[in-house]
C-alpha cells in the first residue's frame, strides 16, 4: 500500500490538479522516505479525503503529485471515544497510539483522582498537544484517512455529563457485571465512549459517579490489564462487535 502524508486541506481538489506536500509532511517525505519522482503516494487531509497519484516534482522539502483519484471515507457511526486517564510512565500516550491504529475517533484525555500525572497550567496545551502529534503518526502509521480529535482534558465532574441521547458511556471495570464482549449496543447510538482508569483504578467515589450518570461498568474477562493496554483491547472488541473487523 502506497504511503500517507497529510495536508492541511483539499477541498475541492479534482483529478489531474497537483498537490504540494511541504513543510514538515513534505521534509519527511523527500529526505526519510527518500520518495522519487514516479512513485504513487497517498496525501490526505486528516478528515476522510484521500488524494492518490503520481509525484511529478521533488525539491528540497517539497513534492508535487498531480492527482489520478479522489476518495472520501465517510465518518464512522456510531464513532468511537477514548477518554483516557492520564497515567505515569508514558502509558497513556501508549495508550494513544494503539488506539489511534485500531480506529479510534476521538481521544479525550481524564484528570481521575487517581492519576499520577497532572496536567496544571501550561502543561495542559503541552500534553494536548503531545498527544495530538502521537495520534497523528500513528494515523500515517495505520494509512487511516481520518485523525481522531484529541480533546482538552475532562474533570470527573465532567465526565459524569458524558451519557445521554446517541452517547453511551462503557467504564471499564475489572469486577463489572457485563462482559464487553457480550455488550449489546443500542439501536440508533451515535456514539460509543470507553472510559479507561489510571494505573491505581477507578476511584470507587468516581465510579459511583459515572454510574448513577449512567455509564455502563464493563469487564474484558478474567485478568486486570495495565492502563496502556486495556482501552486498544477493548477498542478491538467493539470493531469486531460493530461489524468493521
Amino acid at each position: 500500500m502506497a504511503s500517507l502524508y497529510f495536508v492541511g486541506s483539499l477541498d475541492g481538489v479534482s483529478v489531474g490538479d497537483p498537490v504540494v506536500l511541504d513543510g514538515v509532511e513534505g521534509r519527511h517525505a523527500v529526505s526519510v522516505a527518500r520518495v522519487r519522482l514516479g512513485e504513487t503516494l497517498r496525501i490526505g487531509d486528516g478528515h476522510g479525503a484521500v488524494v492518490t497519484g503520481a509525484v511529478e516534482t521533488v525539491g528540497r522539502d517539497t513534492l508535487t503529485l498531480t492527482v489520478g483519484t479522489v476518495a472520501v471515507e465517510p465518518a464512522p457511526s456510531p464513532s468511537l471515544t477514548l477518554v483516557q486517564a492520564l497515567a505515569k510512565g508514558g502509558r497513556d500516550e501508549m495508550a494513544v497510539q494503539a488506539a489511534t491504529e485500531i480506529g479510534v475517533d476521538r481521544i479525550v484525555p481524564w484528570s481521575a483522582a487517581r492519576s499520577v500525572s497532572r496536567w496544571d497550567g501550561p502543561k495542559v496545551d503541552k500534553g494536548r498537544a503531545r498527544w495530538a502529534s502521537i495520534a497523528h503518526e500513528a494515523s500515517k502509521q495505520a494509512v487511516r484517512s481520518r485523525i481522531p480529535d484529541v480533546d482538552a482534558p475532562v474533570t470527573t465532574a465532567q465526565l459524569a455529563t458524558f451519557p445521554g441521547a446517541g452517547r453511551v458511556v462503557l467504564v471499564l471495570d475489572p469486577v463489572g457485571d457485563v462482559r464487553l464482549s457480550e455488550w449489546e449496543p443500542p439501536a440508533d447510538l451515535d456514539e460509543i465512549a470507553l472510559v479507561v482508569g489510571p494505573e491505581g483504578g477507578i476511584d470507587g467515589s468516581e465510579l459511583d459517579r459515572l454510574v448513577a450518570a449512567g455509564a455502563v461498568r464493563v469487564r474484558l474477562g478474567d485478568t486486570v490489564l495495565r492502563t496502556s493496554t486495556a482501552g486498544p483491547a477493548a477498542l478491538a472488541v467493539l470493531q469486531t462487535r460493530l461489524g468493521r473487523w
